[in-house]
């Protein structure tokens, strides 16, 4: 069984955000794609197989981290539809069915893939009491990002904080379902805001590049800049840029990737 090892959100390799892909015939059972997905070891590995023809989706698609599965994953479905694309599996727009939605991810001319994610309603709420000192810095504001991702966005004072930040992860697992989003707005041509993303609760300390946060970020930043067309950097050790463009309920997110690993699985 193949597999490759793709990095994704990002036009070179060794940076971005990595994900394992395998495509299958049917899913297996639960038990195994978990233990795939530890003897990958990075943040996601994405697993999917061919539908019936004529259906509302052309390939089902699901997630999983060493520890769980996940309801949303950018980086994996970049990911997955670059493998489907550059083996000539699929031509064209590529509809996924997934726990959240029926989500198409779209070639472009220059390389790049288009996703079509669900935009995250955005509900302020106060900075619960301690998270500050397990991240590190005051929130300047602090919003519960919805059902599918389930984050804690936090807004704090500049980039240089967002690039400074040593959090506690195992105190911030308490203060949300999946993890944090930090975030400011650039200090830096080329990009609009700058992130940062830490996952402790589903076993992921810091998320390389991290797609479904900007489906939080877009209209974030969307309505603080007056734009609803953006860039963002991820500003993990690998780093990586996510285009995003908020078209009401749903945000597109585009990047590039590129396959680092092609290899075969034995067990």
């Amino acid at each position: 069984m193949r597999i490759r090892i793709v990095d994704a959100f990002t036009d070179r390799p060794f940076a971005g955000n990595p994900a394992g892909v395998l495509l299958l015939d049917s899913f297996p059972d639960d038990a195994w794609l978990q233990k795939v997905a530890v003897e990958v070891n990075h943040a996601e590995t994405a697993f999917t197989h061919p539908l019936p023809a004529d259906g509302e989706a052309d390939w089902a698609l699901r997630w999983f981290t060493p520890t769980t599965e996940v309801a949303l994953c950018g980086h994996a479905t970049l990911a997955a539809a670059h493998v489907l694309h550059t083996t000539g599996a699929h031509r064209g727009p590529v509809r996924f069915t997934t726990r959240s939605g029926v989500l198409v991810a779209t070639p472009g001319d220059d390389g790049s893939i288009t996703l079509d994610f669900p935009t995250a309603p955005l509900t302020p709420v106060a900075a619960p009491n301690g998270v500050a000192e397990a991240l590190g810095a005051e929130p300047l504001a602090t919003f519960d990002t919805g059902p599918n991702t389930g984050d804690l966005l936090i807004e704090v004072a500049d980039e240089r904080t967002v690039l400074g930040l040593t959090p506690d992860h195992k105190a911030l697992a308490r203060y949300s379902k999946r993890g944090i989003i930090t975030t400011a707005r650039a200090e830096a041509r080329g990009y609009d805001f700058v992130s940062r993303c830490f996952f402790p609760n589903v076993g992921i300390d810091e998320d390389p590049v991290t797609g479904s946060a900007h489906t939080a970020l877009a209209p974030f930043w969307s309505e603080r800049l007056g734009r609803t067309t953006l860039t963002g950097l991820q500003a993990s050790p690998r780093s990586g840029l996510v285009r995003t463009e908020l078209r009401g309920e749903r945000t597109h997110l585009t990047g590039h990737a590129v396959t680092v690993v092609d290899g075969e699985l034995l067990a």
